[in-house]
């Protein structure tokens, strides 16, 4: 029996990427599976992102794995669509035991990221977006009494800045390292909170990861004009998989780590010890 049998688990941004390692791991041990992806593009940003035909694709992987799925295409940054998406999975399965609040972009990069939209594009996506998604799952995990596990996607970015020159203090840059700070006060607070009805809420802070929001011309640029050892780490690693993330989430939304809540998990090959 799989970790996860009759678990039903949330993703948010899972149409692709490390969303879809994650869809895939949990319905491998058993999760029917839920993913909310905005599936189109914004326009602060340069990398492509997720499409609709993303998300069916996603959805036939789960099945061939025999378990149930849905999804949804929705808005992180709006909160009436996160709520409805939720009031949409719980009335499908009855249930939802396990979160990842993992969409992200990186509107970081080029002449749009100058601009006071890629601001708020990355803190609504990945701040008011996990904030909104935690606040729609916690009420049936509470109701329904029998605890339940979050995993919010943080980075490297958690913990350090990255800009090594002025031009890089753009909107969307610095919007992208103030939401994924953010995450880690609205973890501490949730895991504080919920810790009395069995409901553990953790962070998990990846370093580059071999998916198409770094793996692009865009963000090549920016390594090819970086200072050397800009992304240095312990392990003289190059971009880990998303595999790789997934098998530190899989771990905390387990019951092997059950006594674990209130944690930033780094992926970093000691990056941070830097």
């Amino acid at each position: 029996m799989g970790r996860f049998e009759g678990k039903t688990a949330f993703i948010t941004g899972g149409a692709r990427g490390q969303g879809r390692s994650h869809a895939l791991a949990l319905a491998a041990e058993g999760a029917d599976v839920a993913v909310l992806d905005i599936c189109r593009q914004i326009p602060s940003v340069q990398h492509s992102m997720a499409t609709p035909e993303d998300l069916v694709e996603t959805e036939k992987l789960v099945r061939d794995l025999g378990q149930e799925f849905i999804g949804i295409q929705g808005d992180v940054r709006n909160k009436d669509e996160v709520d409805a998406a939720v009031a949409a999975v719980e009335e499908r399965f009855g249930r939802i035991d396990l979160v990842c609040a993992n969409a992200g972009i990186m509107a970081t990069t080029g002449p749009p990221a100058q601009e006071i939209a890629a601001w708020h594009d990355s803190v609504d996506t990945m701040l008011s977006g996990v904030f909104y998604t935690l606040k729609a799952v916690i009420p049936g995990m509470i109701q329904r009494g029998e605890g339940g596990s979050i995993v919010i996607t943080g980075s490297t970015s958690s913990m350090r800045g990255v800009a090594y020159k002025v031009d890089m203090l753009s909107p969307g840059q610095v919007g992208y390292g103030a939401a994924k700070h953010g995450v880690l006060a609205i973890m501490r607070n949730f895991a504080m909170a919920l810790g009395q009805h069995r409901i553990r809420v953790n962070t998990v802070m990846p370093m580059g990861v071999n998916t198409k929001m770094v793996v692009n011309d865009f963000f090549a640029g920016v390594i090819a004009d970086a200072p050397p050892g800009w992304m240095a780490n312990a392990m003289q690693q190059g971009l880990v998989e998303p595999e790789d993330i997934t098998n530190a989430v899989a771990f905390l939304l387990s019951e092997d780590a059950r006594f674990v809540t209130g944690t930033a998990l780094a992926v970093d090959s000691g990056q941070l010890l830097l």
